[in-house]
């Protein structure tokens, strides 16, 4: 953990790091998705919603110039600080050398391997997700989840809304279910445009997930992944008819009764829970049929092919 002492010591540094970027011609590249946090309210903020413990083990998501890198290992034993950008990196070694509890990484979070740090204890992850790719790193921390506590991420407000809805609202769909189903969402904080440099074309909005040691509701993920997509692939059709594109019809009425749903409702009325009832109840499709071909493109996607109203 670094003192506040280590902290005052470094800002001068991340400040200097902004204005060499200046000074070169750097610029934010857009199609990684970068807009600098530099608000330091927003900043504080974050770090308060993570929770985080003294003895905590943080990993950070897109470090960027920093800012949020130095608050959190004001707070953590550990700080892992993974950023892409080759140049950023170099920076950010520069600028936190002299703070032992802080190891920048310079990869790609996609693949970064969170069982690979050794934590006695589960992860914490707090980051700034770009945008562009805030759909398969959310899933990848989905798969990663036996070894995370929480995840404090900001996103684009409207995926944001998406994530944390529930039954009924329009937002509610496949992201809502698949990440609720092993994690609870909360919302954390709002935050404009103007709390980055440079300044995006969309608000962001913070969010939390508590990640679970057991799921909300028994259920196999590739089944349930299944269902979902398949129920909300088709929203304004009732589940008898949207589900029928992919299994045998009676094989739907039957499950649909042995979970007491009506065969009329719609997607967005069920629960996680009734979704993974479902599920379980629903015959697995057959090995080559389009329902199965359907399920390989895998959850990354899932983010994006939610059918909308």
């Amino acid at each position: 953990m670094m003192r506040a002492g280590d902290i005052d010591t470094i800002a001068p540094a991340l400040a200097g790091a902004a204005e060499l970027l200046r000074q070169h011609g750097r610029q934010a590249k857009k199609s990684w998705g970068q807009n600098f946090l530099h608000d330091p309210r927003v900043v504080a903020r974050i770090v308060e919603a993570a929770a985080i413990q003294p003895t905590d083990v943080v990993v950070e998501i897109g470090a960027g110039l920093g800012a949020l890198t130095g608050a959190l290992a004001a707070r953590a034993a550990r700080v892992l600080a993974i950023e892409r950008d080759r140049e950023l990196a170099s920076l950010l070694r520069q600028a936190f050398a002299g703070a032992a509890s802080v190891t920048i990484v310079e990869a790609n979070a996609l693949t970064f391997d969170f069982a690979a740090v050794g934590s006695a204890e589960r992860l914490v992850v707090v980051g700034n997700l770009p945008y562009n790719i805030a759909s398969p790193l959310l899933f990848r921390l989905l798969e990663a989840r036996a070894h995370l506590r929480s995840a404090t991420v900001m996103l684009q407000r409207e995926l944001a809304q998406r994530l944390v809805a529930g039954p009924g609202s329009r937002r509610y769909g496949v992201p809502s279910v698949l990440l609720q189903q092993h994690a609870d969402l909360q919302t954390c904080l709002q935050v404009g445009r103007g709390a980055f440099v440079p300044a995006p074309r969309v608000d962001s909005t913070v969010i939390r997930l508590d990640f679970r040691t057991v799921p909300r509701a028994p259920a196999d993920d590739a089944a349930l992944r299944l269902t979902v997509r398949t129920a909300f692939g088709m929203r304004r059709k009732t589940l008898l008819r949207a589900l029928s594109a992919a299994f045998p019809e009676h094989a739907v009425a039957a499950a649909l009764a042995e979970c007491g749903i009506d065969p009329r409702a719609r997607a967005e009325t069920l629960t996680v829970a009734q979704f993974a009832a479902l599920a379980q109840a629903l015959p697995a499709p057959a090995p080559g049929s389009a329902a199965s071909a359907a399920d390989t493109l895998g959850p990354a996607l899932d983010l994006a092919d939610d059918a909308a109203d």
